[in-house]
């Protein structure tokens, strides 16, 4: 594959042979099987989908955690990425001298901003009465304020010697905060009073004046929190990649000040999304609703003649929420034994019944995912969730797009989506624990059929390197191919394994085949992680209740059914297509996909489901916040 610009085309054979021939300057052997096999080439979408992460992070490497670690036998191995202690940037002062001493322009720098001479006097006077203010904000913020009022010396929120209606629609807005998961005291402003005295007008002409200020940078935290979140999620881990959402807000300030509609535009910086709106609907509920009075201990595990005092309480559970059908076939049974601590044979099969309605296995154990299937989250846990869920729908595109893949890790499926309808949800697999899927979006370019597996650096590094030391004709045998670093195959038993760590010369491919480890197909949407859609000869993993399973690609239960939903097609065709061999198919529509994580999500229907937090990701964001609500509380 040869890329010019954002478009991928054909590489004539006679270039690749030549290539080959004359070597890649700079490119090691599995940069060459990237470029050649569909492996990390970035692209930027096309239309109104904002770009993905650029290749260059927003935040500074960790020093103490290397890419590089030395394994237990002496050989070096190459690490995932970590998780870092947030750390907020400190507020600053805003610095009011530059402002006061800015000289009286001849003409406004802003050639839209006409003042009277009466309020630029009144402005002028105001200002000087903030030299010993301290207003603390964030440095961008900060500097947003000085270069604003310089360019247009004049008020926004103040007419004549009150609030105007401008400012009390800004700060109802702002006190409003909590209906969005944010924190209200981080947008505090204290507002003058009103008709208050005339008597010292140099004392009201200050008030005035850090009242502007104030509700100014206010603002301008509530917009930015709005549209990019209150934290930055690529410094909390590498499995975050999401790329800045720039932010004008010298142009934020303008806008308000022209405009009697504050309240529809700060409203209108929050994602304009349906799944934002569901949310932000169970927030409103959850906070006005009563405590479920059923609690089960979470971590209750508990198989067929075990004994539990939680027993009582979820069969308790269980039977208050019984449908006519379950009702009829268990209903005796939970009736007779419903003060039973002794989990009774008599009561597997209502709680496999319950396990699977659930859309779990059904395997009659009761552990902390039938628990939580089954009692549910606590509403405590459910606010949790819905503020970390709408915190990081701030991250994504405003609008999702359609049609659009999404994928859910902590529900473990995958969707399409098109025109308000999922037309398409499959089962799917995630990566480990210790091989985690990244939270990213990007676009879906290609659907290979029959694919070639480029083995990962990673894998070749941690996994398969030890055996190649012994017995270094291993991927001769096993239907893997070698490539040096000038794209010549290479018999692998011709390799001295034993001489390389971490950073190894060679490139490995998997051929074709029904043991291939990506299936008969995969989907592809280029990106840093080497993260994709495939399929799997591993089928009984679908089975499972928990399946964070891969080492880091997404696996798909219906591949097939995925491949033609991107390619617009049926899935005969696909079927077609892979009677003929290994082939490529690029998707000719731009469709966005979310390699998302919520633990909170509303269905099509806005109905909000909740998932186990399988990193623990929840927990690392909710540090960040609390680190960002602790810099924020002494602010004035």
């Amino acid at each position: 594959m040869k890329f010019l610009g954002n478009k991928a085309t054909v590489m004539p054979l006679a270039v690749v042979t030549a290539m080959l021939a004359f070597g890649v300057p700079q490119a090691d052997a599995q940069g060459l099987f990237e470029r050649l096999f569909g492996g990390g080439i970035r692209h930027t979408p096309q239309g109104d989908f904002p770009p993905p992460p650029s290749r260059q992070p927003r935040y500074k490497p960790n020093a103490n955690a290397p890419a590089v670690s030395r394994s237990g036998g002496g050989g070096a191995q190459i690490s995932s990425p970590s998780y870092r202690t947030y750390k907020s940037d400190p507020l600053v002062r805003v610095d009011f001298s530059t402002l006061a001493a800015t000289p009286e322009p001849a003409m406004p720098q802003d050639a839209a901003f006409q003042p009277s001479s009466a309020t630029d006097v009144a402005f002028r006077e105001a200002i000087a009465g903030l030299g010993d203010y301290e207003l603390y904000a964030e440095k961008d913020i900060a500097k947003a304020l000085i270069a604003y009022y310089s360019a247009n010396p004049d008020f926004i929120w103040v007419t004549e010697n009150g609030a105007n209606s401008r400012a009390q629609d800004a700060v109802r807005v702002l006190g409003e905060t909590a209906s969005y998961g944010l924190t209200p005291n981080d947008y505090t402003v204290e507002v003058p009073a009103a008709g208050a005295s005339t008597s010292n007008t140099d004392t009201r002409l200050k008030e005035l004046a850090r009242f502007e200020m104030a509700l100014s940078a206010r603002v301008l935290r509530y917009v930015h929190d709005a549209q990019s979140g209150r934290v930055d999620p690529n410094r909390i881990t590498g499995y975050y990649d999401f790329p800045a959402k720039p932010l004008d807000m010298e142009g934020v300030l303008k806008t308000l000040a022209r405009t009697q509609q504050a309240r529809t535009y700060l409203e209108s910086r929050h994602p304009q999304n349906v799944e934002y709106q569901a949310l932000r609907v169970e927030l409103e509920s959850l906070q006005a609703s009563a405590e479920d009075e059923v609690v089960v201990d979470p971590k209750l595990l508990l198989k067929p003649g075990q004994t539990s005092p939680e027993l009582p309480k979820l069969l308790a559970k269980i039977a208050r929420d019984l449908d006519d059908e379950m009702g009829g076939a268990y209903g005796e049974i939970l009736a007779r034994l419903a003060t039973s601590e002794v989990y009774d044979p008599e009561l597997v099969p209502v709680i496999r019944a319950v396990q699977k309605k659930a859309g779990m296995k059904g395997d009659g154990v009761i552990g902390p995912r039938t628990v939580a299937a089954l009692v549910g989250t606590s509403k405590v846990d459910k606010i949790r969730k819905v503020k970390v869920a709408l915190e990081e729908l701030r991250w994504l595109p405003s609008d999702l797009g359609s049609p659009r893949v999404f994928i859910n890790q902590p529900a473990f499926t995958a969707s399409y989506i098109e025109n308000g309808e999922e037309k398409l949800k499959t089962r799917a697999v995630i990566g480990k624990i210790t091989n985690q899927t990244s939270f990213f979006y990007d676009q879906v370019e290609q659907v290979d059929f029959h694919p070639y597996w480029g083995v990962p650096q990673s894998i070749l590094v941690n996994e398969m390197l030890p055996r190649l030391r012994r017995d270094p004709g291993y991927l001769d045998r096993a239907g893997y191919e070698v490539v040096n670093a000038r794209g010549k195959r290479i018999p692998s038993s011709s390799v001295n394994w034993g001489a390389y760590g971490a950073k190894i010369p060679y490139g490995v491919r998997q051929l074709p085949s029904e043991a291939n480890a990506l299936g008969e197909l995969k989907i592809l949407f280029p990106n840093k992680h080497a993260i994709y859609m495939h399929d799997t000869p591993q089928k009984s993993f679908f089975e499972r209740d928990m399946r964070a399973l891969s080492h880091g690609c997404v696996r798909l239960q219906d591949p097939r059914g995925m491949a033609a939903a991107v390619l617009g097609t049926s899935v005969d065709y696909v079927a077609e297509k892979l009677k003929h061999g290994h082939s490529t198919e690029k998707v000719a529509r731009t469709i966005p996909v979310y390699v998302a994580y919520f633990t909170a999500w509303p269905d099509m229907s806005g109905n909000v489901e909740y998932f186990h937090d399988v990193y623990d990701r929840d927990t690392r964001l909710q540090q960040a916040l609390d680190s960002t609500e602790a810099v924020r509380s002494p602010a004035s």
